[in-house]
């Protein structure tokens, strides 16, 4: 009775599909490390956000998209800050898409607005724009719907002064901003300070 012998290196048929194998093996390696490398590096972005107080604008309602700090705890009119919006407020905003989960009240993500608006300013609302101490702000007008066709609500149309402990957050460098247009001032103490850009694009 004859044994049948076989090497290896017969056993192994190389054409198309075992250097499709062998293409498929090391690209899903090669995507792994991306992957890899890419949770570490936003693990080492937020720990140094929670560090040094940076925060990554991924929206450009207000500013350019990019990186930023916190460069004073303190803040004047026309500054970029960033802010914790009421949770009522944050609420609205989880529910509609317009704000990703985050730290703040509400469990919402801070926003990067202008304080356009700070205690004793007049704020006038109107369907073709804002006005602010009698300057009309351009590319302001109050938006009737979303991107998505939904109703938008807003505050009432009129004039308003600024309370002592109160500031208006609005973002007109993208004219479908989510801000104080549409739910009106917040807190002073819900501002965690102004915002410097560290890296723009």
């Amino acid at each position: 009775m004859s044994r049948l012998r076989y090497r290896t290196a017969d056993s192994i048929t190389i054409g198309p599909s075992y250097w499709l194998r062998i293409w498929t093996i090391d690209t899903a390696r090669e995507v792994t490390g991306i992957g890899v490398t890419i949770v570490v590096a936003a693990w080492v972005l937020i720990g140094l956000g929670k560090a040094f107080g940076i925060l990554i604008a991924n929206t450009d309602s207000a500013a350019p998209v990019g990186v930023y700090h916190v460069a004073s705890a303190t803040f004047r009119r026309s500054d970029l800050v960033v802010a914790c919006l009421p949770a009522e407020i944050a609420q609205a905003g989880l529910a509609r898409g317009y704000l990703r989960r985050g730290p703040c009240p509400g469990n919402a993500e801070p926003v990067g607005k202008i304080a356009v608006a700070i205690p004793g300013d007049t704020v006038v609302i109107e369907r073709g724009g804002v006005t602010i101490n009698g300057k009309p702000i351009p590319h302001s007008s109050v938006a009737p719907h979303d991107s998505k066709g939904r109703p938008l609500q807003h505050v009432p149309f009129g004039s308003y002064v600024v309370a002592a402990d109160q500031v208006w957050l609005f973002g007109f460098h993208d004219r479908r901003s989510w801000d104080a247009r549409y739910f009106g001032p917040v807190p002073i103490a819900n501002v965690r300070g102004a915002l410097k850009p560290v890296l723009t694009w």
